[in-house]
Parts: structure tokens; sequence; C-alpha cells
């Protein structure tokens, strides 16, 4: 078993690589061994048998094809025995040859234009990736990955960082959007199907609350503002008629039938409509919207949310970093669900992803190329070696075992025939 084999870090599938390697190596040397035995056995028994001339020159040829193809496999991974022998220990001598060779490779058959798209194409990305994320346990382990990262993520970033690329990333959203539109779209979900009914019972109930709470202050209000030669009596009942009045309309108005509350409900679905359809309407709000957002005290308190925000989240992440892992769970498979089911989401995620390939990965092919050769010549020679056999090793031993058992059979071929032309 290599060094590589050996060491703590090795990967499962490379641990796998090195037990075939060095049981192919035992195989092959063991061949070597057992041509050595029959030709010593077939020398001694041709004494006695003639024959075993043959057997003799099978075994003799075995062992020179076994050790010339033993050392031609070494010979390609390091110096045989470490003596200076010429052309020996070729890949760790060109490995900075290989890595531009293979980089060169990579970038002109595996990064081009034309390839890249064809098998973007061929895959489908967005519906692939639809596919795998809303299979529950990818989902479930994405989502433990993502949660387990995230408080080292967020540590190592500056403080405020989170806060100030989501404010950023609000703002503008926001400025990008059409005011009118997107308020017209946010309002008609609000208030189709009810939706702001309970709202509305809500704001009665706490205006009648209001009203019952604050009766002397009102009754106050209407003597000091009522005229001056009406007795106090008549104030106080003034004042009671109107707070009863008040309260028994606010009573009346839950009733969605009640004239008011469908004169309100008219008018707010008009607005919505000419929030959506009104040029002037909607010029309006823009205008109004782009002052918010240039307003300094906004933008201050945004970032004081986002700050709060960051540390809030950073803080539970650190402590419960499990919590996020089912948020982030549902989240996952309701964006391989979405993903799966939308076609044209598809198709403008892959064009999406075409146009990334066309305009980053294609043009710095070379570039690419250049830092695969950079890593491999980075790399020292031993790790080069490793790798390499780890890879090719196995198959390379059968080159052995083929040499030792042609070796053999060309060794007879050869004995035979000097024999009958009498050369022997």
């Amino acid at each position: 078993m290599t060094e590589l084999a050996a060491a703590s870090d090795i990967s499962p599938a490379d641990a796998v690589r090195a037990l075939g390697l060095a049981r192919m190596r035992a195989i092959a040397t063991g061949l070597l061994g057992l041509m050595a035995l029959v030709f010593v056995a077939a020398s001694l028994l041709q004494r006695h048998w003639p024959a075993f001339a043959y057997v003799r020159a099978f075994g003799e040829a075995g062992m020179v094809g076994a050790c010339a193809d033993w050392f031609a496999v070494t010979a390609l991974f390091r110096r045989p025995f470490g003596l200076p022998i010429p052309h020996t220990g070729i890949i760790p001598r060109n490995k900075a040859r290989i890595g531009e060779a293979l980089g060169g490779f990579i970038a002109d058959n595996f990064l081009t234009e034309r390839v890249l798209e064809e098998k973007l194409r061929q895959l489908e990305v967005a519906r692939w990736g639809g596919d795998w994320l809303r299979r529950p346990k990818n989902a479930r382990r994405l989502a433990e990955r993502l949660a387990g990262a995230a408080p080292k993520l967020l540590s190592s970033l500056p403080p405020g960082a989170v806060g100030d690329l989501l404010g950023s990333a609000a703002l503008a959203v926001a400025r990008a959007t059409p005011a009118g539109p997107a308020a017209s779209k946010v309002l008609a979900a609000l208030w189709s199907e009810g939706r702001a009914q309970p709202l509305f019972e809500r704001a009665l109930d706490w205006l009648g609350d209001y009203l019952a709470s604050h009766e002397e202050a009102i009754r106050t209000q209407v003597s000091e503002h009522s005229y001056s030669w009406l007795p106090k009596w008549v104030d106080r009942i003034l004042a009671d008629k109107l707070i009863h009045g008040l309260v028994q309309t606010l009573g009346e108005m839950r009733d969605p039938q009640h004239p008011w509350r469908r004169e309100l409900a008219a008018r707010v679905e008009d607005y919505i409509a000419r929030l959506g359809a009104d040029p002037d309407l909607q010029a309006r709000a823009e205008a109004y919207k782009l002052r918010l957002l240039a307003d300094a005290s906004l933008r201050g308190q945004v970032a004081e949310v986002w700050s709060g925000l960051e540390t809030r989240v950073g803080t539970e992440l650190t402590e419960n970093p499990a919590d996020l892992a089912g948020p982030l769970e549902r989240a996952i498979l309701a964006l391989g669900n979405w993903l799966a089911g939308d076609a044209q989401a598809q198709a403008q995620l892959n064009a999406r992803a075409r146009q990334l390939v066309s305009g980053v990965i294609a043009p710095r092919r070379r570039q690419i190329g250049v830092f695969v050769a950079q890593v491999v010549a980075s790399w020292d020679a031993r790790s080069v070696v490793d790798k390499l056999e780890l890879q090719v090793g196995r198959d390379l031993q059968y080159i052995r075992i083929n040499g030792t058992l042609v070796g053999g059979l060309v060794g007879v071929i050869i004995f035979a025939a000097a024999r009958a032309l009498g050369l022997d």
C-alpha cells in the first residue's frame, strides 16, 4: 500500500483504490515469483525429461517479461531502486508539463462556449435542481449543512455586514419596483376575500374601548366648546348623547351590510384599482416613495432595525443552530417544488445559466486552464505520483501480468522455432 493510502486524511474512495492497487501488485509480483519457481523446477526436471525444456523456456521468458514490464511501470512514477537511470521517474520530472497539458486539454475540450451550452441544454439545470431539492432527504441534508455553517459564516463577517447587505438589497428592490402597481397588488391581496375585515372590526372594537375609557374627557371638551349661557347639566346631556350615538354607530358598523361600511369598501376598491391604472396617482405614489427612501432618518431607522436583527439572529444561531434547520428545510422543499413544476421559471433559469456560462466561464477558460496547471505544479512530486498511481496504478499492474504471460508464450515460440531450425 502506498504512503498516500496510509495517510489519515485519505478519502474512502482512495482507500478502496489503494487496497485494489496493493492487491494487484501482490498478484503481479507473485506471478513473477511463480515464473522463477517454474524455471528452477523445469531446469532440474529436464535432465530426466527433455520435454521440460519448453517449460523452462516459458518460465525464463516469463521472468524476463515480468521484470521488463515492472521496470517500465515503475519508471513512470519513480526511479527503480532509487538508481539515477536515464528516462525514469517520468511523471515527477515532468509534472509542470503535465499540468500545462491537463489545463490546456480542459480549456479546449470542456470549457468552450459551444460545449458548455450544449451540455447545459442537455442537463436542464433548473428542472434537475428542482427535482433534487424537492426530495426530502436532500432538502434535510442541505438544510442541516446550511444551518451548521450559518453561525461560523456570520461570525466571520465584519460587524454590520449582513445588515448593510440586506438593507442595500431592500432599498435597491424598493427603488426598482414601481410603487403604484406594487401597492395596488398588496392592497388587493389584503382586501380581497375579506382578509381586511377582521382588522376593520378590530379597529371598531378599539374605537369603542377608547370612547368608553375617555367619556369624562369628551364631556369636558363638549362643555368647553358649547355656549357659555347653556347650563352645565345640558352640556352633560349633550355629551352623553354624543358618546351614546358614537358607540351605537360603531356597533351597527360591525354589520358587513351597513351602508357606511359598504361605501367604505367601494371607495377602497376604487382606490386600489386607480393605483394600478391611473398614471397621475401612480406618479404621486412614486414621488412619495422616492422622498421616503431619500429620508435620512428612515435610512437610519432601517439600518438600526437590520443591525438589531443581525445581532439577534447571530445570537440565536450560535446558541441554537438546529432551530434554523426546520424552516430552511421547508423553504428548500418549497423552492424545489416550485422549480420542478413551473416550466416558465425553468426556461428563464436555464437561459440565465447559459448566459452565465457564456459571459463568465467560457471567456475565462484559458485562465481556468492556467489555474489547473498552477495547482498541479504546486503539488510536490510525491503527491502527483500518489494521486496518479491511485487512479491508474491498478490497471498498470495488468500490464505486468500480461507481460509475464505473453513473454512466457513468446519465449516458448522462439525456443520451439530455434529447435525446429536447428539453432539451439
